[in-house]
């Protein structure tokens, strides 16, 4: 990445900060998951009543997505990222020391909602940007993200193994995040994203959430991309560890555990899906994802039994998967900076709504017809958001800025 991606006012480093800033910060919602038995054991609780913690951290991550995120339109994003990062360190420190499941079923809820910086830091990093590379900067820094997610669980594991105990992760994730207290607010913008003539109290930020899916043609289509995709990814991921410790295939939980990393070289690769949204706009990338996608899906359908195909399949998916992701916010984020974060507020909350409806359905459908159901689910999906991308998104400009193609002004 050179200096050319951003403006010459913007500090030097601020990617490589801002993509470390998102891999550690987005690894606090998953870091949890491999540590549920330790803490079930810890305290004689029943894994349904440890599994509580994992829960509460997903409650609270939607509700910062919808509370929190939309303040990245009006106020100074130094302040306003010190302030997640103290509370998120704190929360951190309290469920480290936590002397009960309820408790630590608190302090995550509290450090999950307030650890939504990714989402604040996807809209300022586009606009820090020359002209021309929104999507190079975005698949820099989606590249933190995707790689915060997928090691954030194999590392947990391992520290927990190391130390003997679960609480340790919460203390280095504290140590982690705190630190980046000293970086992150130094290269964050001094000034709001909105024009003073155009800051808009707490409340009305809030209110302006539902006309934004009504007014935006952009961002009704990058929602149902986002969530149609990502469905068929959660359907997958809830469903393998099923699938790998069924016969003949019959893996232990550790290699279940590290079966993520798998994953890692197409997330790495997605990087690059930035660049080509800049040449190509973001509906040629998208078809391209949605291509990767469909093909990751058809092998697991094929040969879901070989662990070889099971890995191949794996690196299409999270390739497909982050790369349509780059493409989605860089289409939304044609807008003007001050309604960013909240178009973004609205695209993620769009995003892990369907990661829900997958999980589930590949729940029911895994239970009455095995992996074949899954598949077929995955398919599903894929599918539906083929038929929206066709249908679509002939109509909506790519790189067009979304208040042009709207009828209304933001309110």
């Amino acid at each position: 990445m050179t200096s050319a991606a951003t403006r010459p006012d913007v500090k030097r480093g601020t990617i490589p900060v801002f993509a470390t800033a998102t891999a550690v910060t987005v690894s606090n919602i998953y870091f949890t998951q491999p540590l549920l038995d330790e803490i079930a054991r810890g305290f004689h609780a029943s894994p349904s009543t440890a599994a509580l913690v994992a829960t509460t951290g997903q409650i609270g991550y939607a509700l910062g997505i919808i509370a929190i995120v939309p303040l990245a339109d009006g106020v100074r994003l130094r302040r306003l990222s010190a302030l997640l990062l103290v509370v998120t360190t704190a929360a951190l420190l309290a469920g480290a020391a936590a002397p009960s499941i309820a408790l630590l079923s608190m302090a995550t809820l509290v450090l999950s909602a307030s650890t939504v910086l990714p989402q604040v830091i996807m809209p300022t990093i586009v606009s820090m940007a020359t002209p021309g590379n929104a999507g190079r900067v975005l698949g820099a820094v989606g590249t933190g993200l995707t790689m915060g997610a997928l090691l954030s669980r194999t590392a947990a594991g391992l520290i927990a193994e190391a130390t003997g105990t679960w609480r340790a992760g919460f203390a280095v994730a504290a140590v982690a995040t705190g630190a980046l207290l000293l970086v992150l607010p130094r290269y964050m913008p001094a000034d709001p994203p909105a024009p003073a003539a155009e800051r808009q109290s707490y409340l009305r930020l809030l209110a302006s959430l539902p006309g934004l899916i009504t007014e935006h043609a952009p961002l009704r289509l990058s929602a149902a991309l986002g969530a149609t995709v990502f469905a068929a990814f959660s359907a997958f991921w809830s469903s393998l560890a099923f699938h790998l410790t069924e016969a003949p295939i019959a893996l232990g939980p550790a290699l279940i555990g590290l079966f993520g990393l798998f994953s890692v070289p197409g997330a790495l690769a997605a990087r690059y899906s930035g660049r080509l949204t800049d040449r190509w706009g973001a509906r040629r990338v998208n078809a391209l994802a949605l291509t990767s996608t469909l093909l990751a899906f058809a092998l697991f359908g094929v040969a879901g039994q070989s662990l070889i195909a099971l890995a191949v399949g794996c690196n299409l998916l999270g390739y497909g998967t982050t790369s349509g992701q780059i493409a989605n916010q860089a289409r939304i984020f044609a807008a003007r900076p001050a309604i960013r974060a909240r178009l973004n507020t609205v695209y993620i909350f769009a995003v892990f709504a369907g990661g829900a409806v997958g999980s589930a359905v590949a729940g029911v459908m895994f239970s009455a017809f095995g992996w074949t159901g899954v598949v077929g689910s995955g398919l599903g999906f894929v599918l539906l958001a083929g038929i929206v991308l066709v249908r679509q998104a002939p109509h909506v400009r790519d790189g067009a800025d979304t208040t042009a193609v709207t009828a209304g002004a933001v309110r």
